[in-house]
């Protein structure tokens, strides 16, 4: 039996804006994909990068154009010297290749919009390394939603598990039914909750503490419930523009002090998660919101299921992972996006190779 190895630095920048992770990975497939994160990092972003990535949304294009091109360069700069790091470890065996998502700055894919920033060919030739990126542009232009990409990962390597939860800047879950891999966006998460939190002076909630201390809306609680994006069907996907237009105007019309706006959210995601899981199934759940201990009993106290919590680099660097699987996928030529979980007209190998 043939082993075919490759050693990659998967790269990640989420819309909660916690920094860059990045994740040297060792993946092996034989019949089936197996992998090591060797080494991973989180690098936060300098403050006045997250506040140009924050008002990104509002730029004329002419000024995203230049916001790419630094941004780019800024990126460039954070994987060299994450390399210089894993160069030094004992178990380096080198870099085949470096799989990129950049940034989100614009998702309208109703409209056929999509705009990852820092996915430049200029990335390549920083590094000096072979670099696959901008995955999300070809799949909105075959009619999809772009997102979310990650459950092509959850099927090839984390197959065993009912679902798959990813508490990030969004909730999205990917599943198995009927022989396809569905997968959507179920409500914002991190998005919401850390800007809430960084009015109190503080990054995130920590353990869900600041809810705990809160009071729930009924009033608000129900208005977020009633959104009109949860009665669309999947595939449906989520970004900040929704965000800004649908959940920050109730939150910020509510009245509520910024604890109980918290606790109304928090729960307000509890409910809209437990909705979508079938009772006792295994979730194995991953993102930074996984350290939400509040968050997580209180998707518990809705319905019964066997929230699973991997290891800490699984947690926090799934989707680095899956990114470098979906640039490895890309240089076999193999699918590395499902029509059945965008939307878009076929399966399809997604993303852009740069060779330096």
């Amino acid at each position: 039996m043939t082993t075919e190895n490759y050693n990659v630095i998967g790269v990640m920048s989420g819309t909660s804006l916690d920094g860059v992770d990045l994740a040297y990975i060792a993946f092996s497939k034989s019949d089936n994909w197996t992998f090591e994160i060797i080494e991973a990092e989180t690098i936060p972003y300098p403050i006045h990068w997250k506040q140009r990535l924050q008002q990104a949304i509002h730029l004329p294009e002419s000024d995203l154009q230049k916001l790419n091109q630094e941004y780019t360069e800024y990126l460039a700069e954070v994987i060299k010297g994450f390399i210089g790091l894993i160069c030094e470890i004992p178990s380096f065996e080198g870099i085949d290749l470096v799989s990129s998502h950049g940034h989100t700055i614009l998702h309208q894919p109703e409209n056929g919009i999509t705009l990852q920033i820092g996915n430049l060919p200029q990335l390549a030739q920083k590094l000096q390394k072979t670099v696959v990126c901008d995955f999300r542009l070809q799949d909105v232009e075959l009619g999809g939603q772009g997102a979310p990409l990650v459950p092509i990962g959850d099927r090839l390597l984390f197959s065993q598990f009912d679902y798959c939860l990813n508490l990030g800047g969004f909730a999205n879950i990917s599943f198995e039914e009927n022989g396809k891999r569905l997968a959507f966006d179920v409500c914002p998460v991190n998005i919401v909750l850390n800007q809430l939190t960084e009015r109190l002076g503080l990054p995130f909630d920590d353990g869900g503490n600041i809810a705990i201390s809160g009071k729930v809306s009924g009033k608000l609680l129900k208005q977020l419930n009633e959104l009109h994006f949860y009665k669309l069907s999947h595939p449906k996907s989520l970004g900040l523009e929704w965000v800004q237009k649908e959940v920050f105007p109730l939150l910020g019309n509510s009245g509520l002090k910024v604890e109980d706006q918290i606790a109304t959210f928090t729960e307000h995601i509890a409910v809209q998660l437990a909705a979508v899981f079938k009772t006792d199934a295994s979730v194995l759940v991953t993102g930074g919101g996984t350290f939400n201990r509040f968050l997580l009993e209180r998707i518990k106290s809705h319905k019964s299921l066997n929230l699973i919590l991997p290891d800490k680099r699984i947690i926090e660097f799934k989707e680095a992972l899956i990114f470098g699987l979906l640039g490895v996928l890309k240089m076999r030529g193999e699918n590395n996006c499902l029509a059945s979980v965008t939307g878009a007209k076929g399966d399809h190998s997604s993303g852009e190779i740069f060779r330096f």
